[in-house]
Order: structure tokens, then C-alpha cells, then sequence
């Protein structure tokens, strides 16, 4: 069959307290279905963990309307560190996820209004479409991007997060890496500058090159419409030497800790990744059970060491009151679901 790539499942964020975070995304980005919510032991992180398991409670957030999820995440055997210096553009890791919106001068003003930390005004990309940035509670940086690439029609301003802002130290690798794993094959910009949309942002002052990578065709699977399009926004400056945003700290510490991808036919990928050079750091081998979520996870490094995830969903809750669940593996992987199906979960939203 060979691999297939249905879009951004979801963006990890580490943060101190789980429950405070999804309600804050909840009533403020509309990520108010609860694919899950479970306390456990993450123990097959141990490269990333100081070879110790470690207790952590995650929720991963959907945006029915369209996009990839949060997966929120909270130690619990240890207190959650920040890191020891302000990041800025150029520093490698993720730094900045990308939010989707129809409308960004409604967005704008409703996030004004509702007292959010908003660090630039509306301003223009240098492909020329409408964005601006805001900072969450906990120093967060998000770009609300204006898409109109939806999956349900929701009396929602928002939908789900559409890509990341990240700092690489070799641009052509990373280009590589992304293209070739993960099929972000198109160059919509390439270009070097001083960039007048960064100036509100940490490092925003100094010359870097920019790239943005999409994809040239549409994202199969059962959540490739869920999911949607998606970019990467690749950052390099020579202006300063790059710090790594995680150095000298674990995942799932406070910030952006991983970027998951929605799959099928890991082995096809995994043998992929091996040939390429990027082999898996984890694999759960088989399956995870998430308690109302199962599949198969594994993770690989881009070439900065920035964590990329990969999960083959097997099991979801479709209404778990009543105990009914679809079983992916018996589908046709190529296949999208239904929008009754998204419907359906749609009227499982947590409301305000």
C-alpha cells in the first residue's frame, strides 16, 4: 500500500496545569471536543526522559470545523520546566503553531475582546495572504492564519492548527527532510530579508532566510478532510548563534514538545525513514491503548532533533456512553470518513 500521510493530527504542548490549558483552548480556539483525557506512565519516552518512566496526564483537543488537534500535556511525577532563555525565530524546535481562521479582522477583534495577548497587528505574509500573532497564557506563541480550507460548516471563528513555524540550522536538509518524509513537496516562498510581519516577535529584528513548504496534493485517510491542509515555516538567521529551544530539558517540559502526523502503514514508513537516514527513536511496536483511544505510535528527529510523531490510529470513541468505537483497521486506509461521522462527534463538544 505504502505510506500515507492524513495531515497534522495534533501539536503537543507542554504545560503545568492540563485542565486550566484545555479550558483556556477550549473557549478561546474552540478546541472543545475531547478526543481523550488520561492519566499514565509515559514508558516509552525514555530518550527523551532521562531514561526514567515518567507520569504525565494528556488530553488531545479537536476542532471539528477543520485542523489538526492539541494534545495538552502535564507531568505529573515532576514539576515542568521552562527554558532557561526567552526563544527567538532562528532557535531550533517549533515556535510558533499556526491556527486557522475564515475571517481575521473578526478574529482579531473577537480575541480583543476577549482580553487575549495579541503581539502584532494584522499583517501580510510574504505570499500575501492575512495573519497576526498572539501569545497564550503560558508564553505560547500562535499565528492565526486566514484558510478556507474547512471540513464542517460550524458557527465557529477558529478552527484547528494548519502547521508550525520552526528553527532549523541547515536549510537544505531540512527541506529534505520535510519534502521527502513528509510530502511538504511545494515551495510557495523562499526568500531572505528582515521581515516586517516578524518585527513584533522575539528575534524578529535580524535578517533570516524563510521558507514555507505545502503540499501539492491532498491529504488521503480517514481524517484527511478532519485534518486539512496544512504548511511548515522553515526559520534560519546567521545572525546569531541558534539555541535549542528543548536543551537541557525533557519532553513534555512547558512549550511545543512534538508534531504529529496522522498515518497508515507505519512498516512502510518506518522503512522509508530508515532509508532516508531518520530512523524511529520509539516505536510502540504493536498498539497503545489510550483508554478510549488506541493505535500504534512512534517517533522520529528532523535534523535538529525537533520531534516528529507518527500515530496509526486503530480504535476511537464514536459516543462512548454507549460504548460504540470504529475500528479503523477494517476500512479502506485511503478512504475518508464521513461527515455524519464528524457530526456525530461534533455533538460531543464540551460547551462553555
Amino acid at each position: 500500500m505504502g505510506k500515507i500521510i492524513s495531515g497534522i493530527q495534533q501539536i503537543g504542548v507542554g504545560v503545568s496545569d492540563v485542565y486550566e490549558a484545555w479550558d483556556w483552548y477550549r473557549k478561546t480556539l474552540g478546541f472543545d471536543i475531547k478526543m481523550f483525557d488520561e492519566a499514565a506512565e509515559a514508558n516509552l519516552m525514555l530518550p527523551y526522559t532521562n531514561q526514567q518512566p515518567q507520569d504525565r496526564h494528556a488530553i488531545l483537543a479537536l476542532n471539528m470545523k477543520g485542523g489538526g488537534g492539541l494534545e495538552i500535556w502535564q507531568y505529573k511525577s515532576r514539576t515542568p520546566v521552562n527554558a532557561k532563555f526567552e526563544a527567538e525565530l532562528g532557535d531550533l524546535g517549533i515556535f510558533i503553531t499556526k491556527i486557522k481562521t475564515e475571517n481575521i479582522p473578526q478574529a482579531f477583534s473577537s480575541l480583543q475582546n476577549k482580553g487575549v495577548n495579541i503581539i502584532s497587528e494584522i499583517v501580510k505574509t510574504p505570499a500575501g495572504s492575512q495573519h497576526f500573532y498572539i501569545k497564550d497564557p503560558w508564553n505560547n506563541i500562535l499565528e492565526i492564519e486566514e484558510s478556507n480550507n474547512w471540513n464542517l460548516k460550524l458557527n465557529k471563528l477558529f478552527g484547528g492548527n494548519s502547521g508550525v513555524v520552526l528553527g532549523v540550522s541547515d536549510m537544505e536538509k531540512s527541506i529534505n527532510f520535510y519534502s521527502k518524509i513528509l510530502d511538504y513537496d511545494t515551495t510557495v516562498f523562499d526568500t531572505t530579508d528582515i521581515f516586517d510581519d516578524f518585527k513584533h516577535l522575539p528575534g524578529g529584528q535580524n535578517k533570516m532566510r524563510r521558507v514555507l513548504l505545502k503540499h501539492s496534493v491532498d491529504r488521503k485517510g480517514a481524517f484527511g478532510n478532519l485534518l486539512g491542509a496544512s504548511s511548515i515555516e522553515l526559520i534560519s538567521t546567521s545572525t546569531k548563534e541558534p539555541r535549542k529551544i528543548y536543551q537541557d530539558r525533557l519532553w513534555g517540559d512547558l512549550g511545543y514538545i512534538h508534531l504529529c502526523f496522522d498515518v497508515s502503514d507505519m512498516q512502510a514508513l518506518k522503512d522509508e525513514c530508515e532509508q532516508i537516514g531518520h530512523p524511529f527513536t520509539v516505536d510502540s511496536a504493536n498498539s497503545f491503548d489510550m483508554g478510549e483511544a488506541a493505535g500504534h505510535f512512534s517517533y522520529i528527529e528532523d535534523p535538529d532533533g525537533s520531534l516528529i510523531e507518527f500515530v496509526e490510529t486503530h480504535k476511537i470513541p464514536i459516543l462512548k456512553k454507549l460504548g460504540w468505537y470504529l475500528d479503523l483497521r477494517k476500512r479502506n486506509p485511503e478512504k475518508a470518513l464521513p461527515q455524519w461521522f464528524f457530526k456525530i462527534i461534533q455533538l460531543t463538544r464540551v460547551k462553555n
